[in-house]
C-alpha cells in the first residue's frame, strides 16, 4: 500500500504498481497488520526506500509486538501473501501462512488463508475514507506519523459501529419484551371479560353471544402476538389484523371476508 505525497521529496521513490490504469507512483510503502477475525488494524509502518516485501515483515511484526504488550498478546500466526515467501528463517517463533504452502497445510490453516483476501478493502477504505492516499506532512517521520493517524482513524470508526450495532441489538430486544408483557396484560383483561361470557349469555339482547364469540376471537389474536384492533361499522363488527377483514361469528369463529 502506498502513501503518496505531492511533488517528488528525496524520501519517496517511484514504485511500480502494475496496473494498467496507473503503472507507477510516487510514495512510499506502508505494510498494515490486521487482526484475523475482527478486521482491527494494530499495526501500520511506513517503509522508505521501495524494499521488497518479504522484508518488511519483521519490522511490522516488531511493531505490533510493541502495539500489544499492554494486552501480554504477541503474533503467532501470519497470514501472507505469496510475495513474503522465504523469510520463515527471519521471523523463528511466528508460523507464517501463504498461498505456497497449501499443500501441507491443515483444514483449519486452508479455512484461515482464504479469509487473508479481506485486508484488500481494509486496504482501499483506509486509503478513500481515511486520507492514506496522500501524505501532506515532511520528511519520513512525516510519512511514519501519518500512517499510523490513518491507522487510527479507521480503528475509532471501528470502534463507533461496534457501540451503534450493539445499542440497537439492546433496543432491540428491549422492545421485544415490553411488547411481550403488553400482549400479556392484554390477554388478562380479555380473559376476565371472557369469564363473564356466561352473564352475556344469559342476557336478553340478541348480541350478547355474538360478543362473547368476539371476545374469544380477539384473545386468540392476541394470543398469537398479532397487532389487532375492533372497528364498528353499523350493526356489525369486523376484527381488522395485519390488513385483513373478518366478520366474527358466535361461538368464538370467524371466517375471512371481502373488504
Amino acid at each position: 500500500m502506498l502513501a503518496a505525497r505531492a511533488g517528488t521529496p528525496p524520501e519517496v521513490e517511484c514504485i511500480g504498481k502494475g496496473k494498467a490504469r496507473k503503472p507507477y507512483k510516487f510514495g512510499v510503502k506502508v505494510s498494515l497488520a490486521v487482526t484475523h477475525q475482527q478486521g482491527l488494524m494494530v499495526g501500520a509502518r511506513a517503509f522508505t526506500g521501495n524494499p521488497f516485501d518479504g522484508h518488511t515483515l519483521a519490522p511490522q511484526l516488531e511493531q505490533t509486538t510493541n502495539l500489544l504488550q499492554d494486552l501480554g498478546v504477541k503474533p503467532r500466526q501470519v497470514i501472507v501473501d505469496l510475495g513474503y515467501r522465504g523469510v520463515d528463517g527471519d521471523n523463528p517463533g511466528v508460523e507464517i501462512i501463504h498461498r505456497g504452502k497449501y499443500k501441507t497445510l491443515t483444514a483449519l490453516q486452508r479455512r484461515w488463508l482464504k479469509r487473508r483476501q479481506a485486508i484488500e478493502p481494509l486496504i482501499g477504505h483506509t486509503k478513500s475514507d481515511h486520507r492514506m492516499n496522500r501524505c501532506w506532512l515532511k520528511g519520513t517521520l512525516g510519512d511514519a506519523l501519518h500512517a499510523i493517524c490513518c491507522a487510527a482513524g479507521y480503528n475509532i470508526r471501528w470502534l463507533l459501529r461496534a457501540i451503534a450495532a450493539q445499542a440497537a441489538k439492546a433496543a432491540k430486544a428491549a422492545f421485544l419484551v415490553l411488547t411481550k408483557w403488553a400482549l400479556y396484560g392484554l390477554n388478562g383483561v380479555l380473559e376476565v371479560l371472557i369469564g363473564l361470557r356466561g352473564l352475556l349469555r344469559s342476557m336478553v339482547s340478541p348480541l350478547s353471544s355474538g360478543l362473547a364469540g368476539r371476545l374469544l376471537a380477539l384473545q386468540r389474536v392476541v394470543q398469537l402476538g398479532c397487532r389487532a384492533e375492533l372497528t364498528f361499522a353499523g350493526p356489525t363488527k369486523s376484527l381488522v389484523s395485519w390488513g385483513q377483514s373478518y366478520s366474527l361469528c358466535s361461538g368464538g369463529l370467524y371466517r375471512k371476508t371481502s373488504r
